[in-house]
């Protein structure tokens, strides 16, 4: 690699780089995501590495990995390009078909296709397919195309041309002001205007000031920064140093989990490889602006999300918030003055800066503005990642886009925001998600995980598993986020076992009101959001549990019981040999009965019974009938003759 002193040069070695490359030259890219690395991605790399050698076909054909292109439920997913052949699910035995059909013989293998479940119709181009062809991915589209390792696919698509403008052609005040005419709000929960901050740093009274990127991303649930830093981290440092020029900053930080093993390792090659083409260290394209980036590996912590604990936790600490009587923009890490936004802010900086604020004004609506990066999750068809324009409803997302709920269910909430969000009911799928509808109707955007919910969820263990988890999580510092999470969890945790009581729905709502009022961070200032919105819209299910000991969404285990229809049961033996307690007595001949006692609820008898005898019943609330005399447990089974 040679050092890039100019613009000048750096479109030079752009063009270098295109011209080596054929655009009609075959190039199979297979995603090297977590998720798909862990369904066998590797191996199907090496698969398409030692039979394209094999073949004779090297000299002919790339083979690269890259980053997650978000059709998570179907991978490994492997593009052929020039054609933009997108084949799911691929095995290393489906290699040898791939090269012999698609790249020698020009053929498409049909079974390695998208079938659509309700017409049949296959698709072949990526672009054809429902989940892509509903989203508009400006930050995560290029995933499939770039080999994270490599610098040079990025700048073949364009990459720190951004960096270069604001550099040469904008001052940091230009810069400023057009992120500003953006409306970029914070993607990584508090939807802040980033502008402000920006600017709220660049004014403070301090030489030195930091730009920070927040990849602490802890949601159940939830990718999206993993997915860019993964697969496009250098869209992620030309973000952050284009922040730096615009506030005076000469120094960065990438803050990211220590479980991203992979976007970790890809981020160290990004910034080695932008220091030898000198786009990061000193003199960055011979502007005279200096600047460098360091990563620091969080521990783990879920309560490092937040904005001064995260400071914190890179200067060596417990990762503890502190009050913020003045913001960190003024006295943040170090008290020095500092800009913190996450991982998918910076990365439409660039964007922001090359095509302009109104370019970027044009999607969304009033108040904001662009693209939207979701986690899809849970009892849906389509789960990934999908960029979306905000003021997209929320029918939209989940049918459209997700293929709707599995095995004909029924819709009954999504839970947006991670698990300070807020469940939102069916009656509520028209609403249009952005930051400011969400927070309307007691949910958030949050850094955009999004978990589908259907019939068989039970909403006051949504609220109590979430609870759990925030529990486990709060550091302890503030009494009414560390107790006050703490009591409302025992409460949830006594109505979900049957033990509920008159007037525990009020404590709850009273207790996340101090919650919400008096905690010193977000972490406790927003975990009553799980238990407010299930409280507000399935309040029917809270009182069900509490008055009539009974589960309406038969999950609960201490409400749920199961017992044989006798009428029904077909003394197949099934639900017997398959019963993890020995609950179940029966015998050939010999109408199957549940040994109440023993049962542990497991409902594995309810699963294994076959759809067409239906011979297992679960009841919630109600007694279970009494077991029927030995006598007549005796089938008489009919002749098939006298049928």
């Amino acid at each position: 690699m040679l050092r890039i002193d100019s613009p000048d040069a750096l479109e030079r070695i752009r063009k270098e780089i295109l011209s080596r490359r054929d655009p009609d030259h075959p190039c199979i890219s297979v995603c090297a995501g977590t998720g798909c690395l862990a369904s066998g991605a590797k191996d199907v790399m090496d698969a398409f590495e030692a039979e394209i050698a094999k073949q004779g076909l090297k000299a002919k054909v790339n083979v690269k990995g890259t980053g997650c292109p978000g059709f998570c439920e179907r991978g490994p997913i492997v593009v052929i390009y020039p054609e933009e052949i997108c084949y799911l699910q691929v095995k290393p035995e489906d290699v040898y078909e791939i090269v012999s059909e698609t790249i020698k013989g020009k053929r498409v293998v049909e079974r390695l296709l998208y079938v659509d479940p309700t017409t049949g119709q296959r698709a072949v181009r990526e672009s054809d397919i429902p989940f892509y062809k509903n989203q508009v991915r400006h930050i995560i589209g290029n995933n499939i195309k770039i080999d994270p390792k490599d610098i040079d696919d990025y700048l073949a698509l364009g990459g720190y041309s951004a960096l270069a403008k604001a550099l040469f052609q904008m001052t940091p005040e230009q810069v400023l002001e057009e992120v500003k005419r953006s409306n970029l709000r914070g993607r990584g929960g508090g939807g802040f205007p980033a502008g402000r901050k920006w600017e709220e740093s660049r004014h403070a009274k301090n030489d030195i000031k930091y730009v920070i990127v927040n990849a602490d991303e802890g949601d159940p649930g939830a990718f999206m920064d993993r997915a860019i830093l993964e697969g496009n981290p250098h869209s992620i440092l030309e973000g952050l140093i284009i922040g730096g020029y615009a506030i005076g900053s000469h120094e960065g930080y990438i803050y990211v989990r220590q479980e991203y093993p992979l976007a970790v390792e890809n981020v160290l090659i990004a910034i080695k490889q932008a220091e030898t083409y000198g786009l990061l260290g000193r003199d960055i394209l011979g502007s005279g602006f200096d600047f460098s980036v360091k990563v620091h590996r969080g521990a783990g912590a879920f309560v490092s999300g937040e904005s001064s604990a995260l400071m914190t936790a890179i200067e060596g600490k417990v990762g503890e918030p502190r009050p913020k009587y003045i913001h960190t923009a003024v006295k943040g890490l170090w008290d020095r003055p500092s800009v913190l936004n996450n991982v998918e802010t910076w990365a439409n900086v660039p964007l922001i800066i090359n095509k302009g604020a109104e370019w970027f004004c044009q999607l969304g609506v009033d108040g904001s503005k662009g693209t939207k990066i979701f986690s899809l999750v849970g009892k849906i068809n389509n789960t990934g990642l999908v960029e979306v324009p905000m003021g997209i409803t929320l029918r939209e997302i989940i049918y459209k886009i997700g293929g709707g709920i599995p095995g004909g269910k029924r819709f009954k909430a999504v839970q947006t925001g991670g698990p300070s969000g807020g469940c939102i009911p069916e009656r509520l799928l028209d609403l249009k998600v952005d930051f400011d509808e969400l927070t309307k109707v007691g949910s958030m955007m949050g850094s955009g995980g999004m978990i589908v919910m259907d019939e068989d969820t039970c909403m006051v263990d949504v609220a109590r598993y979430f609870l759990n988890f925030l529990s486990d999580e709060s550091c302890g510092k503030c009494v009414p986020c560390r107790e006050g999470i703490r009591q409302m969890l025992k409460i949830l945790t006594n109505i979900s076992k049957g033990k509920g009581r008159e007037g525990d729905i009020e404590l709850l709502e009273e207790l996340s009101e101090t919650a919400k009022v008096a905690s010193l961070c977000a972490l406790g200032k927003t975990a009553p959001n799980p238990v407010l919105s299930t409280i507000r819209y399935f309040k029917d299910e809270y009182e069900a549990h509490i008055r009539e000991k009974r589960c309406p969404a038969y999950f609960c285990k201490e409400l749920v019981s199961y017992y044989i229809d006798p009428e029904k049961c077909q003394a197949c033996m099934i639900c017997l040999r398959k019963c993890p307690a020995g609950a179940i007595d029966g015998g050939k001949n010999r109408i199957h009965v549940i040994d109440q006692e023993k049962c542990t609820r497991c409902k594995t008898c309810f699963e294994v019974c076959p759809p067409r005898f239906g011979a297992v019943r679960r009841i919630s609330g109600e007694a279970v009938p009494p077991p029927i005399p030995e006598e007549r447990r005796v089938i008489v089974r009919k002749s098939k003759r006298d049928e």
